[in-house]
């Protein structure tokens, strides 16, 4: 009794931060320990605790790389197991948990909310269970209209009952920007929704999930309660514009790259919108319309790019983040013009916030190089492959080239590392580094040093 509530005492006294990637770990281990089990795949015995973990890690991770194809692979059992999970890691750990809190009629103490709102990116902790329960209610409905919609195309294509699930399971993991999907065969297998692009429905029901997603639960809250963008947070307003220009970018880009090859035989109105999904997917969706590894290398790098930069922060979508990537880039250019301030639609940019934005640029950087080092020392595939399968991990894409279901044992646990980081790590580091600010009662002599 005593040691029960010793280890009480002491997840209480962790700060939220640690708090959220300890709840990761034990989700990804419990769920780990679900597809483990025998009847959780269609082939006869486990598959493994590696490939399980994997498989767990990526779903709690909300990224969408995988070791087996989802659909031929496991069971209705198992194919649960990972919607459970994806749903789980896209609200977010501790969210997901206050759930069902409330469920039981539990009161939220200072503790619960404190961590709710470091899951979710809030600014201050006053409404945070109002904008809490706002989340539950919206994201549900906003699955509920995607599965509807989704399903007016698989249902007379499945049948009922398997239109339904797909319907339901490819609307969950689109808005939770997991890239998980079920349409694989034994015969084909890993082929994502390739076979829906021209089929305008799906193609842009998947991809508005993705965007709606990949907004952040704070966004929303600034465009359903204030509706005018004058008068929305910078946050906001910097989230809506880089969205907006990397989105138009990418489709154009992609456009002009794939017009002749892998959209080729398409017409026009179709390469637009099959250009658009895959502007949107690299955002952390993971799904694709088009064959990632056939497309051409500047395309491939394009989307790599995407992948690193992310969704918003708050959202089920993953990366550096779009605000981290707009910091960056104005700190740079303030830096040019000689100017001692980070200014943003003329807002400053608390030079705290600039730091934290540069260290997790870089140490996200580092990660993907080392993840990229030890893939090309496992002989896990080109340089190419290598490097795009590494983004695509830390930035909780699930985009692939091909080489995930071959990937070595050390490859497999470095690309596992790599999503577990990439979902929790810059939001763990961003805590971390709060103590930037303060003053300490005594400073260095200054040194030289020579740079650039």
């Amino acid at each position: 009794m005593k040691r029960v509530l010793k280890g009480k005492n002491m997840f209480r006294s962790l700060p939220p931060a640690s708090l959220i990637v300890v709840a990761f770990l034990i989700a990804i281990m419990v769920g780990t320990f679900f597809l483990i089990m025998p009847f959780a795949a269609k082939q006869h015995g486990s598959i493994g605790f590696f490939n399980a973990l994997f498989t767990a890690t990526s779903a709690v991770c909300v990224t969408g790389l995988v070791v087996a194809d989802t659909a031929s692979t496991w069971t209705v059992f198992g194919q649960t197991i990972i919607l459970i999970l994806i749903q789980i890691g896209g609200l977010g750990i501790m969210t997901a948990a206050s759930t069902f809190s409330l469920i039981l009629g539990r009161r939220m103490g200072l503790k619960e909310r404190l961590t709710i709102q470091e899951s979710l990116n809030e600014f201050n902790l006053q409404g945070v269970v109002k904008l809490f329960r706002y989340i539950i209610i919206a994201t549900f409905t906003i699955e509920g209209v995607g599965a509807l919609l989704l399903a007016t195309r698989f249902i007379p294509k499945f049948g009922f009952f398997s239109g339904l699930a797909k319907s339901v399971f490819h609307s969950i993991s689109a808005f939770c920007n997991a890239g998980f999907d079920i349409m694989g065969t034994t015969a084909a297998p890993f082929v994502s929704i390739t076979g829906f692009n021209k089929d305008f429905m799906v193609v842009m029901t998947i991809s508005l999930l993705f965007v709606i997603g990949g907004l952040g639960f704070v966004v929303w809250k600034d465009i359903i309660s204030i509706r005018r963008f004058k008068d929305f947070m910078l946050h906001t307003k910097i989230v809506i514009i880089a969205t907006v220009i990397l989105i138009v970018s990418g489709t154009v880009l992609l456009f002009i790259f794939e017009y002749g090859n892998t959209m080729d035989g398409m017409g026009f109105f179709q390469r637009l919108y099959n250009s658009f999904f895959h502007a949107v997917t690299p955002r952390t969706a993971g799904f694709n319309t088009l064959p990632v590894s056939d497309m051409l290398p500047q395309s491939q790098f394009l989307t790599a790019i995407l992948m690193f930069i992310g969704a918003a922060p708050g959202s089920t979508g993953g990366g550096i983040k779009i605000t981290t990537f707009a910091i960056v880039l104005f700190a740079i250019i303030s830096y040019i013009r000689s100017s001692d301030e980070v200014n943003m639609l003329k807002r400053r940019v608390s030079n705290v916030v600039v730091r934290k934005s540069l260290a997790i640029f870089f140490v996200a950087i580092s990660l993907v190089f080392l993840t990229t080092f030890v893939l090309l020392l496992s002989n896990a595939g080109t340089f190419k492959e290598c490097i795009f399968e590494a983004v695509s991990a830390f930035g909780t894409v699930g985009l692939s080239t091909g080489i995930t279901p071959s990937l070595p044992l050390a490859g497999k646990i470095a690309i596992t590392v790599t999503m577990f980081v990439g979902r929790v790590g810059p939001l763990a580091l961003a805590l971390s580094l709060t103590q930037l600010g303060a003053k300490k009662p005594y400073s260095y002599p200054e040194g030289k040093i020579a740079v650039g």
